[in-house]
């Protein structure tokens, strides 16, 4: 993998890491980080010994969100191949899709998942988050949803998923009016399970994770299941099955802009 690391901890059996993996890029999601964590994905759905899935960044960030210097590139192609690629508005569409596949792959985990936030989270990172069971975050870290002022619409199936977690107006207010909050704030708003020193972030998590490998595995699998079920039966994510359509035409939309 180039963008991403699993590793299987020899500790805590059961336990396993991935870590965004452009700490250069600030873990910025670009077309291969997508191609990597949905196969990631698919391994552990066959992974009868995994029970606990951490995800965190490298070094000083979780992720700055999607790398808008590198979205030309088809997750499912080999770079070079997708660069000389005819573009047709199928393949958009589809490259579109990306970052909705990954949040339901991310959200269809049967592990529990646990995020634990080094650093910035931005954007698309946020929507991860979004997806993933328990979230604790380091005391500098913080947040932000651009997308507004970026002028593209929020999308990856994003809104239903913070609606369920900040409530409709806490939502509205963040995706429209772009503005950062502080890992205090994801705190208090209940996004965050805990905030803990930035040294410990990780020795955290791991406790979290410890913790829940004592527990009775069907138990745990069963109680993860009905929780999400409830989720999507509150607020449904189908509703947002137009996002990567909204995704095109705001991009024509900027195409359109830059040759007036």
């Amino acid at each position: 993998m180039e963008t991403i690391t699993i590793e299987r901890d020899d500790e805590l059996p059961g336990l396993v890491t991935i870590t965004l993996n452009r700490p250069e890029k600030l873990n910025a999601i670009n077309a291969r980080m997508h191609a990597e964590i949905q196969q990631a994905c698919r391994d552990l759905a066959d992974d009868g010994d995994a029970r606990v899935v951490i995800v965190t960044g490298a070094g000083r960030a979780f992720s700055a969100g999607a790398d808008l210097g590198g979205s030309t590139s088809d997750p499912n192609r080999p770079a070079l191949a997708s660069a000389n690629a005819e573009r047709s508005p199928l393949r958009e569409r589809i490259r579109s899709s990306a970052g909705n596949r990954t949040c339901a792959a991310l959200e269809g985990l049967d592990q529990v998942t646990i995020g634990a936030v080094n650093g910035l989270a931005i954007g698309g990172a946020v929507v991860f988050l979004a997806c993933l069971d328990i979230r604790v975050a380091a005391e500098s870290s913080w947040f932000s949803i651009p997308e507004v002022d970026l002028e593209i619409p929020l999308t990856w199936n994003a809104l239903p998923r913070l609606m369920r977690e900040l409530g409709p107006a806490r939502t509205k207010e963040l995706v429209m009016t772009c503005d950062r909050f502080s890992s205090e704030d994801a705190l208090r708003w209940g996004f965050l399970n805990h905030r803990v020193p930035d040294a410990e972030i990780l020795s955290r998590a791991r406790d979290l994770a410890r913790k829940l490998l004592d527990k009775d595995p069907v138990s745990l699998a069963l109680t993860k299941s009905t929780c999400n079920a409830l989720a999507e039966s509150m607020v449904p994510a189908h509703v947002t099955h137009s996002d990567r359509d909204y995704l095109v035409l705001s991009r024509l939309l900027a195409e359109e802009r830059k040759r007036e």
